[in-house]
């Protein structure tokens, strides 16, 4: 709740927590609605993917950095799961129109801690600490096994 909080008031909310005890198991914990970003291909990460992929939500990943097949780079705005290319290349032609060319911008994007990182999963989903990062996996999958 910590983290929806934050991104709701945009950083300005104080939370102050006290431990009132231990009760017994009274079911699972509401995971998220949304869904998940999934990079659809092994690569460093293009300015243009970026720009493409901010579209269908907010990105953990920033130009430059390498990704690989199967990282979950952001939250998808919608529920379920959404592979994206975000190692994409703008096609270099002769032809230039004038609004073509127009820049749409890199939106800022999401750092996360671990403690960040453990509260996004799903059982579908495996945290790969590091020490030069932190990533989310989605997990991989048997042969002749459903996800």
């Amino acid at each position: 709740i910590k983290n929806a909080m934050l991104t709701a008031t945009r950083g300005t909310a104080v939370m102050n927590t006290l431990a009132a005890g231990y009760r017994p198991h009274v079911g699972d914990i509401l995971s998220r609605d949304n869904g998940s970003l999934v990079a659809h291909e092994t690569g460093k990460v293009t300015t243009n993917g970026v720009e493409n992929a901010q579209e269908r939500g907010r990105l953990f990943v920033k130009p430059g950095e390498e990704v690989y097949s199967n990282q979950v780079v952001g939250i998808h705005q919608r529920p379920g799961d959404l592979k994206v290319n975000v190692c994409k290349t703008k096609a270099l032609t002769n032809f230039r129109a004038a609004s073509k060319d127009i820049a749409k911008g890199v939106q800022g994007t999401l750092e996360l801690s671990l403690d960040d990182a453990i509260e996004y999963i799903t059982n579908e989903e495996v945290v790969e600490v590091t020490p030069e990062s932190i990533r989310i996996s989605k997990r991989k999958v048997e042969k002749g096994k459903k996800k």
